[in-house]
C-alpha cells in the first residue's frame, strides 16, 4: 500500500520491481523464528517472509486472500517437506488457524504482491492496461462496479479519505459526467480520465491516478477493516510471549497499528477534555523503541521499502480484550448496497 512512490516503483498504482522482501532483516529480528517455532505468515503473498522465516528452522502456517498465490506457493510446500502449511484464507480470519496454546509469531506484510501488480487481468495497475478489478480475492465488488455505480458523495469520501487525494471532488464529478454516456471498463481508461482532470506537472513524482488507484483498491478490499480484525485476532491467537510483527505501507495503516498496540499497552488514558480512563492489564508489550523504517540504503535498492514502517509487540499472559473496531475511529465509507448491489 505504498504511498508516495515514483514512477516506476512496486504499487498498485503504477509499475513494478522484483519483489523483495521489505524490512526482512528487522522482521526476523522481532520474530526470533528457530527450531521448534510455529509463526504465522498471514500475508504469504511471493513467500519473501516466509522463506526466510523457514530457513531459520520454525515451521510456518501461510495464510493468502489470493487463490492465485497459494496455486503458485505449492512448489514451496512441496520443497519444505512439510515444515510449511499453505492454505487460502484471509488474515482477518487467522485465529481460526491458530493451534491449541497459538502460535510464537504472527507477521503481516500489510502490501500488494508484485504478482498481483505484474498481472494486467487484475487490474491493480494502471501501467498495464487491464480490466478495472483490483480484487485481491477475485470475488465481489470491483473497482469498475465502485467507479460505474457509487454516488458522487461516496466517491470524493473514498478518494478523500483512502487515497488523500486532493481533487476528490473535481475527479469524482468527473467521472459521473462520463459514465452516463459511456461506463468505465480498463485501467488506463480511467487513469487518462485523472490525467484530463488533473495534469501532470513537471515537478510532480506521481501519476495524478496514483492516489484514486490506491483508495479505489483499498476500499474494494476492505484493507482497513481486515488490518484491524487481522490485529484483534492475532491478540487471540499468539501464545504468552508470541510476538506480532506488522509492515504497513499506507499512513491510514500504521495509525491503526499504532493505535492498536497503544490501546493493548495497558497504559491509562484521557485528556484534558476527558476523565482518566483507568488502566487495564497489557495484552501486548512494546518491543523495541517504537516504529521502524527503512535505511536509506534498503530504500535506494527497493523502492517499495521506501514508505514501510514495521510495529511490533510481545504478548502477555493478560486475557484478550473485546474487539472493539471503534478504537480506530474509521469511516463509515459507501457500502455494496449503496452501490446497488
Amino acid at each position: 500500500m505504498a504511498a508516495n512512490l515514483g514512477e516506476g516503483d512496486t504499487d498498485a498504482n503504477g509499475g513494478s520491481v522484483r519483489h523483495i522482501p521489505v524490512l526482512l532483516a528487522e522482521v526476523l529480528a522481532a520474530l526470533e523464528p528457530s527450531d521448534g517455532k510455529l509463526i504465522l505468515d498471514g500475508t504469504f503473498g511471493a513467500g519473501g517472509y516466509t522463506a526466510a522465516i523457514l530457513d531459520k528452522g520454525a515451521r510456518v502456517v501461510a495464510l493468502d486472500r489470493d487463490p492465485t498465490a497459494i496455486a503458485a506457493g505449492q512448489d514451496m510446500v512441496k520443497a519444505r517437506n512439510g515444515a510449511l502449511d499453505l492454505r487460502h484464507s484471509q488474515f482477518s480470519q487467522l485465529a481460526d488457524h491458530a493451534p491449541e496454546g497459538g502460535f510464537d509469531g504472527i507477521v503481516l506484510d500489510i502490501g500488494v504482491s508484485s504478482m498481483q501488480i505484474d498481472e494486467a487481468d487484475r487490474g491493480f495497475s494502471f501501467q498495464r492496461n487491464g480490466p478495472l478489478d483490483m480484487r485481491m480475492s477475485a470475488a465481489g465488488v470491483s473497482a469498475a462496479d465502485v467507479v460505474n455505480r457509487a454516488k458522487v458523495s461516496d466517491l470524493i469520501r473514498i478518494f478523500g479519505f483512502l487515497g488523500e487525494e486532493k481533487h476528490a471532488g473535481r475527479i469524482a464529478r468527473a467521472i459521473e459526467k462520463r459514465r452516463l454516456t459511456e461506463p468505465f471498463q480498463t485501467t488506463r481508461d480511467l487513469a487518462n480520465l485523472i490525467e484530463t482532470v488533473n495534469p501532470r506537472k513537471a515537478k510532480d513524482k506521481i501519476h495524478p491516478a496514483t492516489r484514486v488507484f490506491q483508495a479505489l483498491r483499498i476500499f474494494v478490499n476492505n484493507e482497513l477493516g481486515e488490518l484491524a480484525e487481522a490485529l484483534f485476532a492475532a491478540e487471540r491467537a499468539l501464545k504468552p510471549g508470541g510476538r506480532l510483527v506488522v509492515v504497513t505501507f499506507h499512513s491510514l495503516e500504521d495509525r491503526i497499528v499504532k493505535k492498536f498496540f497503544s490501546e493493548r499497552s495497558g497504559k491509562a488514558s484521557g485528556s484534558r477534555h476527558l476523565p482518566m480512563v483507568q488502566a487495564r492489564p497489557a495484552t501486548f508489550d512494546p518491543l523495541g523503541k517504537g516504529m521502524l523504517s527503512a535505511s536509506e540504503a534498503e530504500a535506494e535498492t527497493n523502492p517499495r521499502a521506501r514508505s514501510a514502517k514495521l510495529r511490533a509487540g510481545v504478548r502477555t499472559d493478560a486475557p484478550a480484550e473485546v474487539a472493539d473496531m471503534s478504537i480506530f475511529d474509521l469511516p463509515d465509507l459507501a457500502t455494496l448496497e449503496k452501490l446497488g448491489g
